[in-house]
């Protein structure tokens, strides 16, 4: 049987909170990921819908085939740029993410071993 004399709930919340720190830190960074994929898809998405409404324009504005295809490859080459960049900036979001949940994977590991071998 317990003794109900030295039971402390504070006690056993801060010892929860402290065992569960490292998941609610890893749970944060996973929605601040999120956010800033999703941030980034939104900027990709309105890079699309810019090249989309300047080819439109090029052709309402061209006056010959000759001038709309000059105008159509040089909005291609700068679409293309602007994908490549972006692309660049995934690769560089993914790599960080990858670092700070391998860190937080880490962390946690770190904190459970010292626990266990106390048990």
């Amino acid at each position: 049987m317990t003794d109900r004399n030295t039971f402390d709930p504070a006690t056993l919340l801060n010892a929860t909170r402290e065992a569960f720190a490292p998941v609610l830190k890893a749970q944060q960074e996973g929605f601040k990921t999120f956010e800033r994929l999703a941030r980034l898809q939104y900027a990709v998405a309105g890079d699309v819908l810019e090249a989309g409404l300047a080819r439109v324009q090029a052709t309402l504005v061209a006056s010959n085939p000759n001038e709309l295809f000059s105008k159509q490859s040089e909005l291609s080459t700068q679409f293309v740029d602007k994908l490549r960049a972006r692309a660049e900036e995934f690769a560089q979001v993914s790599s960080e993410i990858q670092s700070k949940f391998t860190h937080l994977g880490n962390e946690i590991a770190a904190k459970a071993v010292p626990t266990r071998k106390a048990a």
